[in-house]
Parts: C-alpha cells; sequence; structure tokens
C-alpha cells in the first residue's frame, strides 16, 4: 500500500513531509500498520532452505474489521520436508491485532496476540499436536526520508508438547520460543525497497530424551520488494536471501514474496 505523507514535529517544533513510499509486509519481522479500511491483501510466502532442502509455503490474508484500528488475519502453511515424504499442512495462526499508534506519532504501534490451531500432523513433524498462543508487538519508525525501521519483540507458548523418547515413553512439556527482531529498510524509490532484517530465536523444547534444551537462531537476511499498480490492485514481489545460524551450522536460504492488495 502507500505510504501516507508522514508528519514529525521536531523540538523546534519544524513540520517535515516525507515523501510517499510503498508499506507492505516485511519477511521474517512484522511492520506496525494495519490495513486500510476497506482494503485486504493476500500474502504469499515461500522459504527454501538448501542444506535440509526444505521447502515451507504460507498464505496470510489481512482484512480490517470496521476500521484500520482492528485488523484480523489467519495464516495456513504447509511443509514439504526435504529429508522425507511426509509433507502435509502446518499448525494455523488466528490473528488479531490492534493499532495502538498512527503514523502520526512518535512510533507506530500495533501489538498483535495470535491463537495457535493445533491443525499440523505432530507425528509426522507438521504441527506441534497443542493449542498455543503468540505475543508479539511491532514498533515502526520513519527516519528519514529515505530510510524506516522496524523492531519486534515477541513471544510463543505452548502447553504440554507430547515427545517421545528413544525408550517409547511419553512425557509433555511447555515449549516456548522469545523472538527479538529489527529491520531496516531503504526506500530506494517510491515503489522499490532494498531490506536488511534479523531476526533472533531463543526457544525452550524437549529432545528425544525428555531433555529440555534451551538453543538459538539468528536469521540475517538482505533483500527487495517493489510495487506494481494495476487501477485499484497493488501486487508486490519480493526475494530475499535468509542465512541462518543455529547450532553451529550456517545454512543459506532463498525466500519468496507475493501480495496482492484490494479494496472490497
Amino acid at each position: 500500500m502507500l505510504m501516507p505523507p508522514i508528519t514529525v514535529f521536531s523540538q523546534e517544533s519544524l513540520k517535515k513531509e516525507y515523501s510517499d513510499a510503498i508499506e507492505d509486509n516485511l519477511y521474517f519481522n512484522e511492520e506496525a500498520y494495519n490495513q486500510e479500511d476497506r482494503v485486504v491483501q493476500h500474502i504469499n510466502n515461500g522459504k527454501y532452505t538448501y542444506r535440509s532442502k526444505d521447502f515451507e509455503y504460507t498464505f496470510t490474508q489481512e482484512w480490517p474489521v470496521f476500521s484500520q484500528k482492528h485488523q484480523f488475519s489467519y495464516t495456513i502453511g504447509y511443509s514439504f520436508p526435504g529429508s522425507n515424504s511426509n509433507n502435509g499442512i502446518n499448525d494455523i495462526l488466528l490473528n488479531y491485532r490492534y493499532q495502538l499508534t498512527g503514523h502520526d506519532d512518535f512510533v507506530t504501534l500495533a501489538p498483535r496476540f495470535s491463537v495457535i490451531v493445533p491443525t499440523g500432523d505432530e507425528n509426522k513433524d507438521l504441527g506441534n499436536g497443542v493449542w498455543g498462543f503468540q505475543f508479539n508487538l511491532p514498533v515502526s519508525k520513519r527516519i528519514s526520508n529515505d530510510f524506516v525501521c522496524h523492531a519486534n519483540a515477541g513471544y510463543t507458548f505452548l502447553p504440554g508438547v507430547k515427545t517421545i523418547t528413544a525408550e517409547n515413553i511419553k512425557y509433555e512439556n511447555a515449549h516456548w520460543n522469545i523472538n527479538i527482531g529489527g529491520s531496516l529498510i531503504w526506500l530506494a524509490t517510491q515503489k522499490f525497497n532494498l531490506m536488511l532484517e534479523l531476526l533472533q530465536n531463543i526457544s525452550r523444547e524437549a529432545d528425544d530424551r525428555n531433555t529440555l534444551i534451551t538453543s538459538g537462531q539468528t536469521i540475517v537476511s538482505p533483500g527487495f520488494r517493489y510495487a506494481i499498480d494495476v487501477r485499484n490492485l497493488q501486487i508486490v514481489p519480493g526475494l530475499a536471501v535468509p542465512v541462518t545460524f543455529e547450532n553451529g551450522n550456517t545454512d543459506l536460504g532463498a525466500f519468496f514474496y507475493l501480495s496482492f492488495e484490494h479494496p472490497f
């Protein structure tokens, strides 16, 4: 979508107007901009990991609810693991996001709460097998005419995830994940953005011996996005090359993005 001009007041109370630029979803973090009133967005993401040869597709649809203040969305994923033939649907997310502050405020805030629906088969490692919840706080700030930055902090909780040990003993443990991220977007032109995203995940889960392990994962992702306007339809394709650092290993990937946005 086109970003409306943002008004910022300096200490000298001088007003500065920033130019318009595309405003769309990030790839690994989240922007703090709800859908405009009576505008819907359809988001397609695909991620391929070269070392494991895994491919995961997700579809998200975002709807404003009565106004831009309230937004409902859902995310459906489908995985094609490269290590086996157990492809299938993942757990579904049902999301509500509230536009706490807008573009004209010092920073833009839009906290999100999600319910994780256990639709994926945990026996095929496609889901967790339990209902869970997720909270994320995205913060966005236009820092100049050419740059906008975003910060995220979130928490995911999955109670009673089942683990089957090597001795075929079943246990239940609570799993959790903390995510902290940041993004810097260069608004090279009104319709073309260069992106740099950083995401840190810290998670705790049980291994096959029911030992609770805390691990960390870091993702560094350079990429770009471009907007194509066709009457009232905006199409935004994009690509990124995420590099994942986890457990001493480095994994290169490819990320594909395609969104469609239009009035309804």
